[in-house]
């Protein structure tokens, strides 16, 4: 941590536990900004750009630690803690059931009793439907443990458009159902309008599609989300041809700027993800969405820093070296990005808006159940090359077919749209954030022509949630342009 100056009060050093396979999250001490959050860690300003969240247990303030998925909440997170995965060994157990077990009206007992646990003092649930394996799995439980429960399903865009199938799954299990139609303009409104209250910062790609429903929860009276992330982390993810081919490109290629900078190539999503994926470490190349290469990073900075990001990865290391196979490593890919990317959007969200945001996926008496008893031919179907067989099997008992099996859905989100309607607003938030992130407007003006590539608009994403965070805290926070911190980089 950097030193202080002598007139500056000396803050604790925070540990908050933000894994949903731990417990609930609390943020309390993050309450009272002035006397306990540190300075903004650049560091993890390198991390969100280059991928989208901060690596654990760091967070966005230099004083603040994070206990995630894989950390042990006894360790110390200022003191090089031990990263072992939870669940990335388990996926291959030797043990097979001999006698025949209704797996899956066990599977349904247990997340009926993880529903009604994680939905206990809500008075009007929520459930987050995409209309995917988990939350309609979970909309089956949902109908008995609480049939009071709201499905909400966001159509973020009309390329995996699975509204018809959610609300069909709604409709028939007796459960009220409502659709939001994605507004790239007012869901940005409501994160800049949440911004003050919102305790830490990731850069989720479904971040403003999530700000977007819970304000829309709040706005209808709910006080309670129920969410399906989770199961994927312990259910497993195949490891597909795509995914290999993905990680054999991955080089960390330095390509000249010209190649990546080129009309011929910036005009196509396709060929733009292709060179930066090259540009990539393979580790990387596992997390989701396109973001800034580390020459970028740099250019950002103006100064080298994506180095200081990377050497983050060292911790996780040792653990990739030892998973048996590609299937492994995309769990312990999975349990990384699960409390710092894909918890932590709705977890600091819930926290700004006052409502509770609850994972029945991740209760101990379900994955531990799944984990130790169930056998590991339930869970994942390697010569199919599908995962969840026993989820599907739940939602077989009650639906027929679904379109889910075919095209997985997601919350999605009109990156084009964000990049169109809010350009001006951006840029002008990198004009103020030049002390920070020096190049943010250069890179903003050439591209600005170019926002109609997803590729270019994914991080045009990226700088429009963390350029205001920076010029929030740079108008609340004169610490932030100490010269001494700069140097240190923190």
């Amino acid at each position: 941590m950097a030193a202080s100056n002598a007139s500056e009060p000396v803050l604790n050093q925070i540990q908050l536990l933000v894994s949903p396979f731990y417990g609930n999250a609390d943020f309390s001490p993050l309450v009272d900004a002035c006397a306990q959050r540190g300075r903004l860690d650049r560091i993890s300003l390198a991390d969100l750009l280059r991928n989208g969240f901060v690596y654990p247990p760091y967070s966005i303030y230099d004083n603040v630690r994070l206990v995630s998925c894989g950390f042990d909440p006894g360790q110390d997170m200022f003191d090089d803690p031990a990263y072992r995965p939870m669940f990335a060994r388990s996926l291959y157990r030797d043990e097979h059931s001999t006698t025949a077990r209704d797996w899956a009206g066990e599977y349904h007992r247990l997340l009926c009793d993880a529903v009604s646990a994680a939905s206990a003092g809500m008075t009007a649930p929520w459930l987050l439907q995409s209309g995917g394996k988990d939350s309609t799995s979970l909309a089956i439980a949902a109908s008995e443990a609480r049939p009071d429960t709201t499905c909400i399903t966001y159509l973020g865009g009309y390329e995996e458009d699975e509204v018809a199938s959610a609300r069909h799954v709604a409709r028939h299990l007796g459960l009220r159902h409502e659709v939001l139609v994605c507004d790239a303009g007012r869901a940005y409104d409501a994160y800049l309008k949440l911004l003050p209250r919102i305790p830490l910062l990731t850069a989720d790609f479904a971040l403003l599609s999530y700000v977007d429903m819970a304000t829309e929860i709040a706005r209808h009276g709910g006080d309670g989300v129920i969410d399906g992330l989770g199961s994927d982390v312990y259910l497993g993810v195949p490891a597909t041809w795509h995914k290999y081919i993905l990680r054999l490109l991955a080089r960390n290629l330095c390509l000249p700027r010209f190649v990546n900078e080129s009309a011929w190539s910036s005009r196509s999503f396709e060929l733009s993800y292709l060179l930066s994926t090259l540009q990539m470490d393979p580790f990387e190349r596992g997390f989701p969405g396109s973001r800034f290469t580390d020459a970028e990073v740099d250019a950002l900075f103006g100064r080298e820093i994506a180095q200081h990001s990377k050497a983050r990865l060292a911790r996780f290391i040792p653990a990739m070296a030892e998973a048996g196979d590609l299937t492994q490593q995309l769990s312990i890919t999975l349990e990384i990005m699960t409390s710092a990317g894909g918890a932590a959007k709705g977890l600091y969200t819930g926290a700004a808006l006052s409502l509770r945001v609850a994972y029945p996926y991740c209760d101990p008496r379900l994955w531990q159940w799944i984990t130790g008893k169930v056998p590991p031919e339930q869970r994942m179907d390697a010569y199919k090359g599908i995962n969840k067989v026993l989820v599907r099997e739940h939602i077989a008992r009650r639906f027929a077919k679904l379109p889910y099996v075919r095209v997985k859905g997601s919350f999605r989100f009109n990156l084009c749209d964000l990049a169109r309607s809010r350009f001006e607003q951006v840029h002008e938030y990198s004009q103020r954030a030049k002390d920070v992130l020096p190049g943010a407007c250069a890179w903003l003006e050439q591209h600005r022509h170019r926002m109609d590539n997803k590729y270019h608009a994914s991080k045009f994403y990226l700088l429009a949630i963390v350029l205001p965070w920076i010029d929030l805290h740079a108008r609340t926070d004169p610490r932030l342009n100490d010269p001494v911190a700069d140097a240190l980089l923190h």
